[in-house]
């Protein structure tokens, strides 16, 4: 008599039958296939998000495929069968999340159990055909043995904004070096939880050829961006002297330069260890137009050095102002009412107003700058990218940001979204009215931060005017203050779903009148632990030459180690 496992598996698998042959799925049947997947993916009811995922990976396999000689490569045995493989595999894929559509009752409970797991299991197959697809374009037709040719660049994949629409190429100027150490993938996608598409892109190197003519089409479409002369720019900034450095951010140095009209700029002279998505992330500003925005007008690419000016806005950072006890009165209650709705303005244009869903992924007071006025812009968009849709959420194993200002489920498991930047934004409201850090602290399970639950105890016993900054004095609005902390709190709720969208954050702020649609809920109680050790929280990312590892303290102090790898060959 057969178990309610056997008829599981029986029920599961029995589909498979349905789908087209091998030789269909590793030709041009298997690009319909992987559309058949993507379709279903988005029908299914039970076990969704997994199947979003699966499909979202199977959809870079058919990417992949579409560039393929497949013809060619059919004809050889040594490519034919991984691509036959490949066809059993889109196959399940598609059988898996066509069974979680809606069903009965009894099937849904014959299937349920396995269902989870058995996704998951296909997501790593199709990963690990995401790595080995390039490697059979590189098979060299002209030996007998048909080797892989090892000591070309090997093939990785170049995706778009989206992520979801691919472009590969077996020619060599278009791959990404990638290589094996000790016998372990460079990028492990199946191995990690969060590990996502993009780092794929994330990883890539620079290639000048490819930048220069990124940067000319950019400045043919968009207008008072341009290219700068490299000597006009070691004469503005004096030869990069020292003296004209005006910040350091995650990926370059920013000087502070004067070009020959008269005319005062900020010059960034990204860092070697800089990849191509970090540039390409600065370049999108070039597209972007908004008073809260710095403006990014140019560009040059001299040899190895990879530069971009952008308006020198000339009352510097937020922070400067915000963590110094004798700047910090220059800041009155009205100033800090215009940044922190210009912030939301600028936002709400990031997020819905542009050409693109561009979200941030490191706003902080270090990268918001006042201009003469006070008003806030937002810089240094290398850590941004962009979605696929306004309400998409991407994964990435790359994490970047500061710690405190990470949204919980950003930092911990590497998502993110448009609500990663309201979070964000949350903290600068709270950092803003009160003048204080957020402090994480990791070893009692703290996702918030010190601040963010101060203040929500604040909000709720009504005695948030113990969280204003006393070098305002009594020179504030009451009001305005509670307005606000209560949007700050909305803001950074843990569950994204729980925080509004900048475009409501904007309305809630501009509208006396607007009545609050909700309450903020209480932050997550601590864990136990010991009152006198310090709060330590670190991030650790690798890549093939260098592991960052940067660890923010209790104390007034961050730490950034680099260790450089001495790879064996």
């Amino acid at each position: 008599m057969a178990t309610p496992l056997d008829t599981s598996s029986s029920t599961l698998w029995g589909t498979l039958s349905q789908a087209s042959s091998v030789a269909q799925l590793v030709g041009v049947d298997a690009l319909g296939l992987v559309s058949m997947v993507v379709q279903a993916a988005l029908a299914a009811r039970r076990h969704r998000d997994a199947c979003v995922r699966l499909a979202q990976h199977v959809e870079l396999v058919g990417g992949l495929l579409g560039e393929l000689e497949m013809a060619e490569l059919m004809r050889r045995e040594a490519t034919r069968r991984p691509l036959e493989q490949l066809g059993a595999v889109l196959r399940r894929c598609y059988a898996l999340v066509s069974a979680c559509q809606d069903c009965g009752y009894l099937r849904r409970l014959l299937l349920g159990a396995r269902m989870a797991d058995e996704l998951r299991a296909a997501q790593h197959e199709i990963d690990m055909f995401i790595r080995l697809i390039p490697l059979i374009a590189l098979v060299d037709n002209s030996t007998d043995n048909r080797r892989v040719k090892t000591d070309e660049r090997v093939a990785g994949v170049i995706t778009h904004s989206s992520n979801r629409h691919v472009r590969f190429s077996t020619r060599a100027l278009e791959f990404t070096e990638a290589r094996v150490q000790r016998g372990t993938e460079l990028c492990s996608v199946g191995d990690q939880p969060f590990a996502g598409i993009s780092d794929l892109q994330e990883q890539k190197v620079f290639d000048i050829e490819e930048l220069v003519e990124l940067c000319t089409s950019i400045e043919e479409a968009c207008v008072g961006f341009s290219k700068f002369s490299f000597f006009r720019i070691v004469d503005a900034t004096d030869n990069f002297s020292e003296k004209a450095i005006i910040g350091c951010g995650g990926f370059g140095t920013v000087y502070k330069g004067q070009l020959p009209d008269g005319i005062m700029v900020a010059i960034k002279r990204l860092d070697e260890h800089a990849t191509i998505f970090d540039f390409k992330s600065e370049l999108q500003l070039a597209k972007l137009q908004h008073t809260n925005l710095v403006r990014l007008l140019g560009w040059s690419i001299h040899g190895k050095e990879r530069i971009l000016v952008y308006t020198l806005i000339q009352n510097g950072s937020l922070d400067r102002y915000i963590s110094d006890i004798t700047k910090s009165p220059l800041l009155d209650w009205s100033k800090r009412l215009k940044i922190i709705t210009g912030l939301a303005e600028g936002l709400v244009y990031l997020h819905k107003g542009s050409m693109f869903w561009i979200v941030h992924r490191d706003l902080k007071p270090h990268n918001i700058l006042l201009d003469c006025n006070m008003n806030p812009k937002i810089t240094d968009f290398g850590s941004a990218a962009v979605l696929s849709s306004y309400a998409a959420e991407e994964h990435t194993s790359r994490v970047v940001g500061t710690c405190g200002y990470k949204a919980p489920e950003y930092a911990s498991r590497g998502v993110y979204s448009m609500k990663t930047d309201v979070f964000s934004f949350g903290v600068l409201v709270l950092v803003i009215i009160s003048g204080r850090k957020n402090t994480i602290l990791d070893k009692r399970g703290d996702t918030v931060g010190d601040l963010v639950r101060d203040a929500w105890h604040m909000w709720n016993e009504q005695r948030l005017h113990e969280l204003v900054d006393r070098t305002l004095g009594n020179r504030y609005d009451m009001t305005e203050i509670t307005r606000c902390g209560q949007v700050a709190l909305l803001c950074t709720q843990e569950d994204p779903s729980d925080r509004p969208t900048m475009t409501d954050v904007a309305a809630m702020l501009n509208s006396e009148s607007m009545s609050l649609p909700m309450e903020p809920k209480m932050p997550t109680t601590l864990s136990k632990g010991s009152p006198g050790e310090d709060a330590v929280s670190s991030y650790m990312g690798q890549t093939s030459r260098t592991i960052d590892i940067t660890i923010t303290s209790s104390a007034p102090m961050s730490t950034r180690v680099q260790i450089i790898l001495d790879p064996e060959v």
